[in-house]
């Protein structure tokens, strides 16, 4: 009897692991085809033919497109912002610029490894929508509110140019991701490779460089000495 009641569990456990697979495969090539083709000109059964699954399940799993949207779309930002935070905090003792530095690090890092996030962000900002606002409200927005108020710590101590720290984010934020998400047009306009590990790296110490060009107290106080 027991033997009985095991082998029963086996089967519906593989179906659950069959169903995340799935479910995974479907929020994958959704972000991908909403990326690359915007809300309007992505079909669920295009969506359904990049995952490699049949069209039903995609309703099984989403009631509609718009669901699978916010699915797609809140796995790529929620996993983007925790990778962010645990920058900051993995830095929580260093100083201020170097703090900033590294998170600057990990969004372009991150924006490498998924352009599929800031060619989304380009699609959905091009008109007003329900889905520009609900991405502003559950993820641009408290990222922006968190990030700006060290900004205005690091403009104070002269290390951040001066100005609308707003404005200020908003440049980082667009040099970081708007180069990866234009990677394949600057390759064919300037020759530069944005997948190149080494390029990236570059492109991370440059706009840290760029925009906080000042520096740290014992930074700056070895820099006087030397």
């Amino acid at each position: 009897m027991q033997e009985a009641r095991g082998s029963g569990r086996k089967p519906a456990r593989k179906q659950q692991q069959r169903s995340i697979r799935t479910r995974q495969k479907l929020l994958d090539a959704a972000l991908q085809a909403f990326s690359e083709n915007g809300f309007k000109g992505t079909s669920t059964r295009d969506i359904a033919d990049r995952a490699g699954v049949h069209h039903p399940l995609i309703t099984y799993h989403f009631k509609n497109k718009e669901e699978l949207w916010r699915a797609a779309a809140d796995k790529v930002f929620s996993e983007f912002t925790a990778l962010l935070l645990q920058a900051r905090q993995q830095a929580a003792d260093f100083e201020p610029r170097e703090r900033m530095a590294e998170m600057i690090r990990a969004y372009v890092r991150y924006a490498s490894r998924k352009p599929a996030l800031h060619k989304l962000m380009l699609q959905e900002s091009s008109q007003s929508s329900p889905r520009l606002d609900w991405l502003v409200r559950m993820h641009l927005k408290p990222l922006y509110e968190v990030v700006v108020r060290e900004l205005e710590t690091l403009q104070t101590m002269g290390i951040a140019p001066p100005g609308d720290p707003a404005l200020l984010f908003n440049l980082i934020r667009v040099s970081s991701g708007g180069m990866i998400a234009l990677a394949l047009e600057i390759r064919d306009t300037s020759g530069l490779d944005l997948e190149e590990p080494d390029k990236v790296e570059s492109l991370a110490d440059m706009i840290v460089d760029l925009f906080l060009p000042g520096r740290d107290g014992a930074a700056a106080a070895a820099a006087r000495a030397g």
